[in-house]
C-alpha cells in the first residue's frame, strides 16, 4: 500500500501519524542534526573551561556547574525554537512545491489531520533533538559534578570544617548537579519550541513565503518576553475608569499571544534551586493551550483555501 493510500484509509490518529513520520523524515533529510554536533562541541568544551571566579573556593565549583547548565540550556533554548520555526515554516512551502499536498488533500484525508501531523513531525524532531542534547549535557555535568565535589570535600577535610557544614557543601553541590528539576526545565524549552512551532504552523496557512512566516515568527517571540512588563507598564498608565476594559484587554491579548515570561523558572533552576511540580504543570497547560489554539486557528485558515 503505498503511503498516500495508507494517509487516506486510516483512522484519525493513523493519519496523523503517517503524516508525522513522512514530515519527520522530510526534517531529517535537510540534515538539521548538524546542529546537534555544534551543542557537543559547545558541551563537551565547557567540561573544560574554567572562567576566572571572584568567590570564594567553596563557591568556585558551584559557579562552574552554574556556567555548564546555563549555557546549555540556552544552546538548547536557542536551537529549539529556531528549528521548530523554520523546521514548520519550510514544510507547507514544500509540500506544495512538490505537489504532494495536492495528492494527500485528494484521497481525501481532513485538512486537520494533515496540519496536526505536519506539527507532530516538527514537535518529534525537536524532542529527539533535545533528548540528544540533554543526555550529553547530563553526562557532562555528572562527571563534572563528582570532579567538583571531590575538590570541595577535600578543601574542608583539609581546613578542619564541622561534619555539618561539610554535609551542607555536600547537598549543596549535588544540588548543582543533574537533577530532576534539570529534566523539568528541558522539558520547559520542549514547551516554549512546542508554541512557537504551532505559532509558526498558523502564520505558514496565510503566508506568501518561508521567510515572512519565520520574521513574524521570530517577532512575535521576542514580543512575548516583553509582554508582561509592557502590559503591567500600560495597565498601571491607564486612569480607574478604564482599569476594567484595559485588564480586559490585557488578558485577550495575553491569551492570543504567549508570555513567555512565564518560563523563566528555568533561570532559577540553573542556580540550584528545585523546580516545583505545580509550575511545571501550569507550563505543560499553558504550552498544551497555545498548541490546540494555534492549531485551531491554523485549521480555520487553511480550511478556506483552495488546492
Amino acid at each position: 500500500m503505498s503511503k498516500t493510500n495508507a494517509v487516506a484509509r486510516g483512522s484519525h490518529v493513523g493519519r496523523i501519524w503517517v503524516i508525522a513520520r513522512h514530515a519527520f523524515t522530510q526534517l531529517v533529510r535537510m540534515k538539521v542534526f548538524y546542529f546537534l554536533a555544534v551543542f557537543a562541541v559547545i558541551a563537551i568544551a565547557s567540561n573544560f573551561f574554567d572562567l576566572p571566579q571572584h568567590e570564594g573556593p567553596e563557591s568556585l565549583g558551584v559557579n562552574v556547574l552554574h556556567s555548564i547548565k546555563s549555557w546549555s540550556l540556552g544552546t538548547m533554548t536557542l536551537f529549539s525554537v529556531v528549528l521548530s520555526i523554520v523546521a514548520t515554516a519550510l514544510l507547507l512551502p514544500k509540500d506544495v512545491e512538490d505537489r504532494t499536498l495536492y495528492t494527500i488533500l485528494a484521497k481525501p484525508v481532513p485538512r486537520i489531520d494533515y496540519l496536526a501531523g505536519k506539527l507532530l513531525g516538527v514537535l518529534l524532531l525537536v524532542f529527539v533533538s533535545l533528548a540528544l542534547m540533554d543526555a550529553l549535557m547530563t553526562a557532562v555535568l555528572q562527571i563534572r559534578t563528582t570532579v567538583v565535589l571531590g575538590q570541595q570535600l577535600g578543601m574542608a577535610q583539609a581546613q578542619g570544617w564541622p561534619a555539618d557544614t561539610v554535609e551542607s557543601l555536600r547537598r549543596d553541590t549535588l544540588l548543582n548537579g543533574p537533577t530532576w528539576s534539570l529534566q523539568g526545565a528541558v522539558f520547559a524549552v520542549f514547551l516554549r519550541a512546542s508554541i512557537m512551532a504551532s505559532l509558526a504552523l498558523l502564520i505558514s496557512t496565510f503566508s506568501t513565503s518561508t521567510l515572512f512566516t519565520a520574521i513574524i515568527s521570530f517577532m512575535v517571540y521576542f514580543i512575548g518576553h516583553f509582554q508582561a512588563d509592557a502590559r503591567a507598564v500600560y495597565l498601571h498608565a491607564g486612569h480607574s475608569g478604564e482599569s476594567l476594559a484595559g485588564r480586559m484587554g490585557a488578558l485577550l491579548f495575553s491569551l492570543v499571544l504567549p508570555d513567555f515570561q512565564n518560563f523563566n523558572v528555568i533561570d532559577a533552576v540553573i542556580e540550584g534551586q528545585t523546580m516545583p511540580l505545580m509550575v511545571l504543570g501550569k507550563l505543560t497547560l499553558v504550552g498544551l493551550y497555545y498548541a490546540v489554539f494555534f492549531t485551531a486557528a491554523s485549521w480555520l485558515v487553511f480550511a478556506e483555501k483552495e488546492f
